[in-house]
């Protein structure tokens, strides 16, 4: 059957989204506060599985702890490895009541509700327990949000597989908002100057300590009204906004620095994994040559169900 890649205009659904950012922003949080660090904040991340975004497996009494913010029937869900599990609705309100549901939430299965209280990567930060604004919840349109993640998280991972560098998982960044996948050349790279709002700049220059090339998709924001993919490299090689990249519909932001590919291109098109596809490897190439990437070490032919790679010299029988 074929994989059905559903609209998520973003204007119809930019306050849902700006309050389900929070949200995210609250159990990754708690994610970041018990997780020891790994490179390039790895992590911290969030990751799609068959209800929504969950936390995976995090270290917390009494063995560990997982949080679903479940987008089909819209709740976070906290699960311990003794059995205990707790859950409320997301629903229509504030982030302060959000961040007191949540907090009650960890204390009820056991787990440690200690966590940095205010958002990153977001103009006018307002600390969580303080924001009582009201928000709208807009489930169908949470939901719609969430297959189209499933269907790119398929594409990405699909992608993710032709590479035998160094490759960071498919995974959910709740500070920016994004869906993401990035490939790393092996080379160190000059101090990353910082800068971006409500984050450390510890963090981002440890998070760009090396040379890649990312992709990702956001819902929209940031800069863009409208879903889309993006693609840049770090640092920027030199003609890299002039590289020739596919589809036709894709064109370098100067504004934002990177590749764009709106998303509703992909979903009308008639073999969306196709070109979606081809955007991440044209863009991927585009940074790897201009770069000067040993490309011949660091690539391989895309993953195969049931097929191990090839390892020459290796005798098979």
């Amino acid at each position: 059957m074929k994989a059905t890649w559903p609209e998520i205009p973003y204007p119809a659904w930019r306050e849902t989204c700006s309050a389900l950012h929070l949200y995210c922003q609250i159990v990754g949080k708690y994610r970041l506060a018990r997780t020891p660090w790994i490179n390039h904040s790895w992590h911290a991340t969030l990751y799609v599985n068959g209800r929504g975004l969950t936390t995976s497996l995090v270290p917390d009494d009494p063995g560990g702890v997982e949080i679903v913010l479940d987008l089909i029937d819209h709740e976070v869900i906290g699960m311990a490895t003794d059995g205990k599990t707790a859950r409320f609705p997301i629903a229509a309100g504030s982030v302060a009541e959000f961040h007191r549901r949540f907090l009650e939430l960890l204390a009820e299965i056991g787990a440690t509700a200690e966590f940095h209280g205010g958002p990153n990567e977001v103009a006018d930060p307002v600390p969580f327990a303080q924001d009582q604004a009201e928000r709208p919840y807009d489930a169908e349109a949470v939901s719609r949000f969430f297959r189209a993640c499933v269907q790119v998280d398929r594409v990405f991972k699909q992608f993710r597989t032709g590479f035998l560098g160094k490759v960071s998982p498919v995974h959910f960044f709740w500070g920016s908002f994004d869906l993401a996948v990035t490939r790393f050349s092996g080379k160190g790279t000059p101090l990353h100057p910082g800068g971006v709002p409500a984050l450390p700049d510890e963090v981002t220059c440890e998070a760009y300590s090396h040379e890649v090339s990312s992709a990702g998709f956001w819902p929209g924001g940031g800069g863009i009204d409208f879903p889309a993919f993006y693609s840049y490299a770090y640092p920027t090689p030199e003609e890299f906004s002039n590289a020739a990249v596919a589809p036709n519909e894709a064109y370098f932001d100067r504004t934002l620095g990177e590749f764009l590919l709106r998303y509703d291109a992909v979903r009308q098109s008639s073999d969306p994994d196709a070109m979606l596809l081809s955007f991440l490897e044209s863009t991927y190439r585009a940074a790897a040559d201009l770069g000067g990437w040993d490309r011949g070490n660091l690539e391989c032919a895309p993953g195969e169900p049931r097929r191990p790679r090839f390892v020459k010299g290796l005798q098979t029988r």
